[in-house]
């Protein structure tokens, strides 16, 4: 008898064993697949993607970003990070420094594709920068987050920058309605670099929000994603009009929480962050913050290290691939399952992986 249930609990236990297998190697990323390839305005399919468990060989991955000073592309390099350990691939991350940086970008391109690199994960400065850069691309080049205008990019790994601006300027467009629904209410910009990234993109999606609406545009100001800056334009701002929303970048929208808190106008201006950061996500917690989009950058970066080894190891280009836009309120339910949307709090920018 003794020998018997010996035996049953070896067999159990290897049952076990084998369905956490299973489970681990069935995970799944819940993405959207967005058509036309590169195209403003987009059709978005639901897939359940299957990452990879290990690959092949050690690929030898480069990645370039325009800068990592805040905690969007922090969150993209700690993704990155993470998928390039889980699948034992090297991983080189060189970083312009700024938007306005595009020879210097351009000459960290040229290195990689001169250098011992098998694929490029490209987080362009801007989208004709492959317009500028005159050797031929001998190696895979994907589109990391920033769009690349090039036929000879046909995966992009991100969201659509124009459907960011068009869900920040709904969710306005709504509120002001709810809370003012006669009268004229006003929006100010704090907008990133202009044309650059995805600012312009953003810009198209809130105008055509609000189409229709109570809510005008009375001033549009660009800054490079300094926080030094973005309060130097808050001053300038303030001192000409007091809007109802102010709209801007996660850095710009961090400055203004304090610069409000200064001016004693926090009841008086409502903040809209573009996208998510540790502070806005403080900023939603206290209410300081009205709204935020979250594009889960965490799985942004890994999804793109992903892809760019299962094309290495022969599948077709992905196409525009990337998370669904979550929104993030003061509700208290839109503020969970926040593992994918931003790095660990003690993470530090890491530049190189080696398997």
């Amino acid at each position: 008898m003794g020998k018997f249930w010996q035996a049953l609990l070896t067999l159990t236990t290897f049952g076990l064993l084998c369905l956490s297998s299973a489970n681990a190697n069935s995970q799944t990323w819940p993405l959207e697949q967005r058509h036309p390839f590169n195209a403003k305005i987009q059709q978005a399919q639901a897939l359940d993607y299957h990452p990879l468990s290990k690959a092949q060989q050690a690929w030898r991955i480069c990645a370039l970003v325009p800068h990592l000073k805040d905690a969007y592309w922090i969150g993209i390099d700690y993704g990155l990070i993470q998928q390039a350990k889980h699948l034992g691939v090297s991983l080189d991350l060189f970083e312009a420094g700024s938007y306005y940086h595009q020879d210097k970008q351009l000459e960290q391109l040229s290195a990689c594709m001169k250098g011992d690199y098998d694929a490029i994960l490209l987080g362009a400065v801007s989208p004709n920068l492959l317009e500028h850069f005159s050797e031929p691309l001998t190696k895979p080049v994907l589109a990391l987050v920033n769009k690349l205008n090039a036929e000879q990019v046909q995966t992009h790994i991100g969201v659509n920058w124009y459907q960011m601006g068009l869900s920040a300027g709904n969710f306005i467009k709504a509120d002001a309605k709810a809370h003012s629904p006669t009268q004229p209410t006003t929006l100010a910009l704090l907008a990133g670099p202009e044309n650059l990234g995805g600012t312009d993109l953003v810009e198209q999606g809130i105008r055509h929000a609000l189409e229709g609406s109570n809510v005008s545009i009375s001033a549009i100001q660009h800054a490079d994603n300094n926080r030094n800056l973005y309060r130097d334009q808050l001053q300038i701002l303030l001192k000409a009009q007091r809007p109802n929303y102010i709209l801007g970048s996660a850095v710009a929208i961090e400055a203004a929480v304090s610069t409000l808190k200064q001016k004693q106008l926090t009841q008086d201006i409502k903040l809209v962050s573009s996208y998510l950061s540790p502070a806005i996500l403080r900023g939603l917690k206290r209410q300081k913050v009205v709204y935020s989009n979250d594009d889960l950058v965490v799985l942004q970066g890994k999804l793109a290290i992903d892809v760019t080894v299962k094309q290495l190891e022969g599948a077709a280009p992905f196409g525009d691939i990337g998370p669904a836009i979550v929104e993030r309120t003061t509700s208290p339910n839109t503020l969970s399952d926040l593992n994918v949307s931003l790095a660990e709090a003690d993470f530090y920018p890491l530049y190189q992986v080696r398997p």
